[in-house]
């Protein structure tokens, strides 16, 4: 998808609770809280939501589809379901099929499940019934959820990004650093809400938005990887020093706000890098690289 035309997007989340949230005074609620306002002001804009994750109960997956039931109007029921969560060859693999028929019922007309193979191609419900059920090996996760990632990234238009571990993860490296990574490689708009720690206030410590912190860990895989990067290349509608404070207020609604200001830029100018530009060359002090 081109990064160029927001006119109707589909935002990519990027979500998981962080370690380190307990310094900020904030606890998984707040995480959840914070995904919340986000969704539902992304989908009252008009605006998709993508998003890879697993469907346990209470989870984020789960949230994301109360909040579409809980507010979609009768009259919006059989239109195009507004999130759609991407489910990885491992985690899906795992489950039966007969649950996952069940969740897929449970959610038509409000969200809908893709299913994809190991190598990132589309599984129907009736090709996936016809798999057996296993325990996924550590390759099996490693390939599927990078081929997960890679395409989320390629049917959405940005991605926001919150919290996150960096120990404890499946895959290459933490799920929230390789989402964030290969959306800045494809020039995909990013916004680092960085007010919740973990992984994503790492990301943002690395590209210096922000000062780096006690307690962070410099050396999980992948990190050293975004040190080609810097805040030009968020390419997110937001200047320097919009970009510095989405990376470490601690008010949601604060971060709500600069996210839906960046998403509403790059709406009203295709050219959203030439734009971007503008906004640093207009802030004061040096660029940040």
């Amino acid at each position: 998808m081109s990064t160029g035309n927001l006119s109707h997007s589909t935002i990519a989340v990027s979500i998981s609770e962080s370690p380190d949230m307990g310094t900020y005074g904030l606890s998984l609620g707040h995480l959840r809280e914070a995904l919340a306002d986000f969704a539902i002001h992304l989908l009252a804009s008009g605006d998709d939501l993508a998003y890879g994750g697993d469907l346990r109960a209470h989870g984020f997956t789960e949230l994301l589809f109360d909040l579409v039931a809980r507010y979609r109007r009768p009259a919006e029921v059989n239109v195009r379901p507004p999130v759609t969560n991407y489910l990885a060859w491992p985690v899906h693999i795992s489950m039966t099929a007969a649950s996952l028929f069940g969740f897929e019922a449970h959610l038509r007309g409000s969200a809908k499940l893709t299913l994809l193979a190991r190598d990132g191609s589309r599984l129907t419900m009736e090709e996936r019934q016809s798999l057996k059920r296993h325990a996924p090996s550590e390759s099996e996760w490693a390939e599927g959820l990078t081929r997960m990632r890679e395409v989320m990234r390629a049917e959405s238009d940005a991605r926001v990004v919150l919290g996150g571990r960096v120990e404890g993860y499946k895959g290459r490296m933490p799920g929230i650093a390789e989402e964030a990574l290969l959306s800045l490689q494809s020039g995909q708009a990013v916004f680092l809400v960085g007010g919740f720690g973990g992984c994503t206030r790492d990301i943002a410590e690395t590209l210096r938005l922000v000062e780096p912190r006690a307690g962070s860990d410099p050396g999980w895989p992948g990190r050293q990887a975004f040190e080609r990067w810097g805040v030009r290349d968020l390419h997110n509608g937001l200047s320097d020093k919009e970009n510095r404070l989405l990376a470490h207020t601690p008010y949601v609604q604060d971060a709500v706000d600069l996210v839906l200001r960046g998403i509403g830029r790059l709406r009203d100018d295709p050219a959203h890098k030439q734009h971007t530009e503008i906004l640093h060359e207009t802030e004061e002090g040096p660029p940040i690289r």
